[in-house]
């Protein structure tokens, strides 16, 4: 896949370990994510003796916290540092898995069906979303889960529209993706577009969660002003009905393999 005789690669956070920590796990919205994923793979949590593959780790607190349940994992990443930062968390936890450096489509080929397969916040750092995204759920056993989690592309429309200006003919043409900072993801993905994905590939949608329905459309000055409990209130109220649960920052969708 190429665009302007450049080829495309997926994104490795070796260089960004330190400020990923601090702009995305070290702050309320990370909390926020991490407690929603939590309560969705609850009852999950509370089965058996799982295998699982974490497919993306990063710093693997997901991960983690399964095989504190007795679940047994494997955990791969691009990044160096990332499954380092992984290996170290894990380690300081007494508990051990099998840690796999690379990218997921290659790691995919080496590894056996799981019951329950992650992907959180990997699809939209892709050069090849919808391809690897199919050759990762694919490792997944008839009458398993994936659980996946993406950047919203719908989102961002909301976003750059209500901040307005120059952002508004970028819109019009698609031409906003890429253009944000180091940590915005280029390529976020519409949830109708992954749910029918699933679908077509023999997956059942069971659980569909919306992460930062309001939070990341307010102002600094808004936030200031807010008391911090009643706004995750109301987030935890709207994150999952339909008509709101699309318009969030992250998408998390628990599926189903049809057995």
């Amino acid at each position: 896949m190429s665009q302007s005789k450049t080829t495309l690669k997926d994104r490795n956070f070796d260089k960004l370990v330190d400020k990923f920590e601090k702009k995305v796990y070290d702050t309320v919205k990370g909390e926020w994510r991490l407690k929603l994923l939590k309560e969705d793979l609850a009852d999950l949590r509370d089965q058996p003796g799982m295998t699982f593959w974490d497919a993306g780790c990063g710093f693997a607190q997901i991960s983690q916290w399964l095989a504190e349940a007795g679940h047994q994992p494997v955990l791969c990443d691009l990044s160096h540092q990332m499954l380092l930062r992984a290996q170290n968390n894990f380690s300081a936890a007494g508990l051990s898995a099998e840690f796999i450096e690379g990218p997921a489509q290659e790691v995919a080929k080496q590894l056996e069906a799981k019951d329950l397969v992650l992907f959180h916040a990997v699809l939209e750092w892709l050069a090849e979303p919808k391809t690897t995204l199919q050759s990762v759920a694919d490792r997944v056993k008839p009458g398993g889960y994936f659980s996946l989690l993406f950047y919203n592309r719908n989102s961002v429309v909301i976003r750059n529209t209500l901040r307005g200006g120059w952002r508004l003919p970028y819109l019009m043409n698609d031409e906003y993706i890429g253009k944000g900072k180091k940590l915005t993801p280029p390529n976020p993905q519409i949830p109708e577009e992954v749910c029918r994905w699933l679908e077509e590939w023999g997956f059942e949608i069971e659980v569909h969660t919306g992460i930062r329905v309001f939070h990341d459309y307010m102002t600094h000055e808004v936030l200031a002003e807010s008391d911090l409990d009643d706004l995750l209130a109301l987030e935890y109220r709207y994150c999952r009905e339909p008509t709101y649960r699309n318009m969030a920052r992250y998408i998390h969708l628990l599926a189903k393999r049809v057995d």
